[in-house]
Parts: structure tokens; sequence; C-alpha cells
């Protein structure tokens, strides 16, 4: 949404999945990291704070492998990773949640576009709660919006092939429409 709000020309349609910037609640290790002297504390790399991590945005816990863990650890270890998780959990929110000034700001930014919106979210978000889903209905009362059942913060993941359909769907119909409204189509 940051993106397609700062440059307009260069979006064509929007995918946003389980994304921020509908509500202020975010899950507590989120809203914790804002608190600079105990942020730094948290992202101090560790299997333990990753097994977390990776099992928090995931519903089925299956998909909590070794392999993603061990990848998140990495990624955490990596010498910027603390910085520019702090720097974000700083710049969009508090211990109170996601800034309000951030998400109205972008919200009529994102509401100003003339775009397709597809708006996702699995039901059990741990992360980003699916009743954001209805704050995104009221911003942008255009968009298509989808609930995966049974899914966490990562339908991609999750339910692959009914996301890729979706998506795909939606893509082809915004493609369709533009090579119309283009003249391409008659």
């Amino acid at each position: 949404m940051s993106f397609a709000a700062t440059n307009p020309g260069r979006v064509s349609s929007l995918v946003l999945v389980n994304s921020a910037g509908f509500g202020r609640d975010v899950t507590i290790a989120l809203r914790l990291l804002a608190v600079r002297p105990l942020g730094r504390l948290l992202v101090k790399p560790s299997a333990s704070s990753s097994t977390r991590m990776i099992q928090s945005i995931f519903h089925d816990q299956s998909l909590a492998t070794p392999e993603r863990i061990s990848h998140a650890l990495s990624l955490a270890q990596r010498p910027a990773h603390a910085a520019t998780v702090l720097d974000v959990a700083h710049d969009l929110g508090t211990v109170l949640g996601v800034r309000r000034a951030w998400r109205e700001s972008l919200l009529r930014m994102v509401a100003q576009l003339d775009v397709p919106v597809l708006v996702v979210w699995g039901d059990e978000d741990r992360v980003l709660p699916s009743r954001h889903l209805r704050a995104a209905i009221a911003s942008l009362p255009h968009s298509k919006t989808h609930v995966f059942a049974e899914t966490g913060h990562m339908p991609q993941i999750e339910r692959p092939d009914e996301f890729a359909s979706l998506v795909g769907a939606f893509l082809s119909d915004r493609a369709v429409t533009t090579a119309c409204q283009e003249g391409a189509i008659a």
C-alpha cells in the first residue's frame, strides 16, 4: 500500500494479503518491539525466538518446519536485520499498536487510487487479526475480499492453490478490463 500510495502511476492493481494499516491491533510481540530497550532484546537472534515467530504465522503448525525456522534464524542473524525490524516497528507502531496517523494517512492515499484492490485474510491470523478486514472494506468499499478458513498470516503458503487461483482470477479480470479500456479488445 505504501508503494502504491507514493507511486500511483506505477501500480495498476493491488493484492493486499493480511496487510497492516487497517487497524490498531497487532500481536503483542510487534508492539513490544516499539519499546526501544525491550525491542533490542527481543530482536536478538535465537533458535527459540525464530521458532516462536514461525509458529505464530501459521495456523497449520506442520508448516513451521525446521527448514523454515532455520531460514528465519539465518535472516535474523544478518547484520542489518535487527535495525530494520526495530525501525519499522518504531515507525509504524507503539506499545498500543499501529499508529493511527500512519494508518489514516496511508488509507486516505490508497482510497484515492483508481485501481482494483483485492484484500485477503486468514481467519486465524495471530499477527494482524482478521477483524481488520471490516476496516479494509469500510476504507476501500469497491475492493474485492476473501477470507481463507483455518489459515494464519501466510495464506499464500497455507493455501497455495486457492490463493493462486484467487489472485490469478483477480489479475486476469484486471488484464481483460485494462485491455478493453485501452481499446485492445472490443
